[in-house]
């Protein structure tokens, strides 16, 4: 089986990339503009509530028991398999009731236990422990109706539907995050009122995502129905999927359940602060996978082994080419670079150390996501499940220690280290199975961009010693990003490539 003309086309897959980095770009840019005036009009106490629900919502994400993956690897397939449509029909809906069930189990959960969390967990000392169980009942409610968010956007994803999906997350993120402050400021600065705002737009974009998946999905003479026999066929691959996102979430978020425990609600609003910008490199690797992933999956049920290596190898340089420059100067440059965009030197001082640290990790994380999606492409879930239960029995105790020992900073370093070790370890074991032979040239499509940027970003430290100005922060960190995306695009040959022959093409002739 041939893969579709429009899977090889360039020009399809700058579209597709364009359009995602678009919505999620967008997305995290309002996101990150907005955090400053959702701290000054509620306070980092409350700022604190939203990274606890932030946990919260990620610890939730093991019971998607791998549905969300699932529908964009299904969608994927059946997009290159019209003679499919029924099945295709019949599997959305399977899956799409028992999504909402655990959507309605979750929110039902969240509200039952709310008077316990707001008096056994949350240490907060100037919100009412009242008022903080009814902002926890009120996450119960925003939870169930973005629970199904994923799975909707997995379905479209896998349908190649990145742009109408993006218009979409642009419109969501600009109502939730620029809508949320015009509530604070011109309501009630409370974020019980933030919350209300939250659960009134995200009920609206749940809505409409169900209706363009439903449109987009092949057309069938009959109505889809509830058919278990074909939820059975993809069950090897989602319980696989749930096993690597429970490991998963130990791995993400035990750090801030340990630090929301161990301290008080102003010091983990710092850490959840520094994570909102390491999550930065993780957003943008979320762009890349998601116009990569589905498209990877098309071409392995193809069984096009050439096309595999070379967009394996060319999704790996891009994402070092996109990531690395970024992570490396905001590692660098941390206090500066929080100095300058929360306007509060005690709250830059205290989150910079520990959004270093997080950012070396999130960046590894992030060029490891080529390994991943071509390890999901072919189904092999075994991988990362037995890599992450080893790191979780040896890393995961050294957290509590760590933390005591050196604070914020001791959590933060388990999450460095576990994304390291994976890149020495895990990637080398994955290629004697899938594209053997072809470790050292993954390596070099990460390392080579990596060394020149930290090299970049460190001369530049040396060099600029003083910023006596906003505008001067401004000017050097975005100087030396440019500098180190220049780097880095020359160390990746293939990206170069590509740059090269859009620069410079040949001269029509007039022979």
């Amino acid at each position: 089986m041939k893969p579709p003309s429009d899977i090889k086309r360039p020009s399809s897959f700058k579209l597709e990339l364009i359009a995602s980095f678009a919505g999620t770009g967008w997305a995290g840019l309002v996101q990150l503009a907005c955090i400053p005036a959702y701290i000054k009009f509620m306070g980092i106490e409350s700022y604190g509530l939203i990274g606890f629900y932030l946990v919260l919502q990620a610890m939730l994400q093991v019971l998607d028991l791998g549905l969300s993956p699932t529908m964009t690897r299904e969608m994927a397939r059946y997009s290159v398999r019209p003679d499919k449509a029924d099945e295709a029909r019949d599997l959305v809906r399977t899956l799409e009731i028992g999504y909402w069930f655990i959507g309605l189990l979750i929110g039902a959960a969240i509200l039952t236990a709310a008077p316990w969390l707001a008096v056994h967990w949350i240490k907060a000392s100037a919100i009412p422990v009242r008022k903080v169980m009814q902002v926890v009942m009120l996450m119960g409610i925003l939870a169930f109706f973005q629970w199904p968010v994923s799975f909707y956007q997995g379905g479209l994803t896998g349908l190649r539907q990145q742009v109408l999906m993006n218009l979409l997350k642009i419109g969501a993120a600009t109502a939730n995050n620029a809508g949320g402050v015009l509530i604070l400021w011109l309501v009630s600065p409370t974020i019980q009122a933030f919350l209300v705002w939250q659960i009134g737009v995200n009920a609206v974009v749940v809505t409409a995502l169900a209706l363009f998946l439903w449109r987009r999905l092949p057309r069938s003479d009959r109505a889809a129905r509830f058919d278990l026999v074909v939820a059975q066929n993809v069950r090897r691959f989602a319980v696989g999927m749930t096993g690597v996102a429970i490991i998963s979430l130990v791995l993400t978020q035990a750090d801030k359940l340990l630090v929301s425990k161990l301290f008080s609600l102003k010091t983990f609003g710092y850490y959840a602060l520094a994570w909102s910008v390491a999550s930065g490199p993780l957003i943008v690797a979320g762009c890349v996978f998601n116009v990569i992933f589905p498209r990877m999956s098309a071409l392995v049920s193809a069984g096009d082994e050439n096309l595999i290596s070379e967009g394996y190898h060319r999704g790996s340089q891009l994402m070092a080419v996109l990531i690395l420059p970024v992570a490396a100067v905001v590692t660098i440059f941390s206090f500066q670079i929080l100095r300058l965009w929360t306007g509060n030197t005690e709250t830059a001082a205290n989150a910079a150390p520990v959004l270093s640290m997080l950012m070396v990790g999130s960046a590894m994380n992030a060029v490891l996501y080529l390994p991943y999606i071509l390890q999901l492409a072919f189904g092999w879930t075994k991988l990362p499940f037995v890599a992450g239960l080893i790191s979780i029995s040896v890393l995961v105790p050294l957290m509590f220690p760590m933390t005591r020992h050196f604070g914020l900073v001791g959590a933060a370093s388990i999450w460095a280290i576990l994304n390291v070790l994976n890149m020495l370890i895990a990637v080398p074991i994955m290629h004697r199975r899938l594209l053997p032979h072809e470790t050292w040239k993954y390596y070099r499509d990460i390392g080579l961009p990596l060394l020149g940027t930290v090299v970049t970003a460190a001369i530049g430290r040396l060099v600029f010693t003083k910023f006596e100005s906003p505008l001067a922060t401004m000017a050097v960190v975005s100087g030396l990003w440019l500098a180190s995306f220049a780097v880095a695009v020359l160390a990746a040959p293939q990206i170069r490539e590509s740059v090269r022959r859009y620069f410079i093409r040949p001269s029509p002739s007039y022979v």
